[in-house]
């Protein structure tokens, strides 16, 4: 028995329905949204057995078709932008206002991957650096991998999905997408704008599925690549179970900010705000430990204080909302028990700590100990720490103390300091009077220890994504 109202998956490029489909709940209200259909091992199988052709086609195509295809894309999402932003809000819980903002950001990776992908690099290697190689020359090209597996979480329904689906397709990769199952509506759409290209429409498939279906096509050989956004522990499950193939993993961090004497207090305070509590703080590059020297600290405290307890909280439908609910009950249950977990072994909770359903209320809590799950593991809601320290040395070694290593911010007007931070930080990044939840879209992004393998940011997936192959040639003389 086949659902033709729920949405149906996008497979050799046409719609198919399925006999089976999952329910899809707005996470604020519990209202249905929509139901979606599920792959079954019928459907993996012959999205598996398309993947070779639909290789070789892609990679005849020439550089300036696929840039035309990508910017089809970009113009395709800019048309429908507010059904886009709607729809991601709605599936996601994500602020409209924030919503808008991906949808942007979505629009210009794809408009980023057009540009890329008529410039992907290459080189010529002088032979003669060594006696003996007078008579050869060489070049490198770079070559798509081949087809790769998608698989991607449910706070960024469109941007992370195209950081996976825009390389791909500007280096010449089909591409498998498992999107979230909490948010699968947002990359159906775009599997919408996609089928309205000059592309092959098998380079995109997405297939929403059980997990144990996505671990088999994890481990099947005709993926060259997986590029998988997600939880730490899946993460590296995935990459046990992935075999030869290449594999890229962005995944969790709690993100740690410095605040230095000489520092802006004010600045660091509003951006604080801004990277701890945007979208329930539920991104892998939220602002989760400040550290504030202790000249510093009673000022920025109260001053941060007084701006989490004025932020809007609630309806994420409604324009002013700045904190919305997380993905789920389950969600915030935990959330919730960490800060109690917390305040059990001698934390204080400044201000928040309730939960109202799926709404965690903005928390801060001090007197932390680095060894608290709120401090050393990832929360992925809406809480931040706030410490003291007296040398900076005290508060680089805190920030290396976590597991993770994605990005970190430091606020100083000193150039030691700045440098002091980016030679320590075992991080990807390092931001100068900034806060880590900052990203743009070409940008290398992307962590180290438990935080992943590789870099996104078009241009860096894609150098990922492709493979150099030499050519020598000897003179015949």
């Amino acid at each position: 028995m086949t659902a033709p109202s729920a949405k149906p998956l996008l497979l050799n490029g046409q719609w198919v329905h399925t006999s089976s489909f999952e329910p899809i709940h707005c996470p604020y209200s519990g209202n249905l949204l929509a139901s979606v259909c599920q792959a079954d091992s019928q459907h993996i199988d012959q999205a598996l057995e398309s993947m070779k052709q639909a290789a070789k086609e892609l990679a005849a195509i020439p550089a300036y078709a696929r840039a035309r295809a990508l910017d089809q894309i970009a113009n395709g999402i800019t048309k429908r932008h507010e059904e886009f932003s709607k729809t991601l809000s709605q599936e996601a819980g994500k602020p409209l206002t924030d919503a808008r903002r991906e949808v942007d950001r979505g629009i210009q990776t794809f408009r980023l991957a057009a540009e890329e992908s008529t410039r992907i690099p290459g080189e010529t290697i002088p032979m003669d650096l060594t006696p003996g190689g007078e008579a050869y020359t060489a070049s490198v090209k770079r070559f798509p991998l081949g087809p790769v597996l998608g698989i991607t979480p449910f706070n960024f329904p469109l941007n992370l999905v195209a950081h996976k689906v825009a390389p791909c397709l500007a280096a010449g990769n089909p591409i498998v997408l498992k999107p979230a199952p909490q948010t699968p509506l947002t990359a159906l759409l775009l599997g919408e704008v996609f089928l309205t290209t000059d592309l092959p429409p098998t380079a995109l498939t997405i297939l929403p599925c059980s997990n144990v279906l996505a671990e088999q096509m994890v481990k099947h050989p005709v993926f060259h690549a997986l590029s998988f956004t997600g939880s730490m522990n899946v993460g590296w499950m995935l990459k046990g179970k992935a075999g030869y193939k290449r594999v890229l993993l962005e995944l969790g961090g709690n993100a740690g900010v410095i605040v230095e004497p000489d520092a802006n207090v004010e600045t660091a305070v509003a951006r604080c705000v801004a990277g701890g509590f945007g979208y329930a703080g539920q991104t892998c590059i939220s602002v989760q430990r400040i550290y504030i020297h202790q000249s510093q600290y009673e000022r920025f405290l109260q001053s941060f204080l007084e701006k989490v307890r004025n932020l809007p909280m609630g309806n994420p439908a409604l324009e002013t909302t700045v904190v919305g609910p997380l993905i789920n009950e389950q969600a915030a249950n935990r959330v919730e028990t960490w800060i109690q977990e917390a305040v059990s072994h001698g934390a204080k909770i400044e201000t928040g700590g309730s939960r109202h359903g799926t709404v965690m209320e903005p928390t801060a809590l001090t007197n932390v100990s680095p060894h608290m799950k709120v401090c050393c593991e990832e929360i992925f809601g809406p809480v931040v720490t706030i410490s003291a320290y007296t040398k900076l040395q005290d508060a680089l070694e805190l920030m290396n103390s976590s597991p993770f290593g994605m990005q970190a911010g430091i606020f100083t007007s000193n150039i030691d300091s700045m440098y002091q931070a980016y030679d320590r930080l075992e991080v990807g990044a390092v931001l100068v009077n900034e806060i880590p939840t900052f990203r743009a879209d070409h940008m290398p992004y992307g962590g180290i220890k438990q935080s992943g393998l590789g870099r996104e940011g078009v241009r860096y997936a894609i150098q990922e994504l492709t493979e150099p192959k030499l050519l020598i040639v000897k003179s015949p003389s």
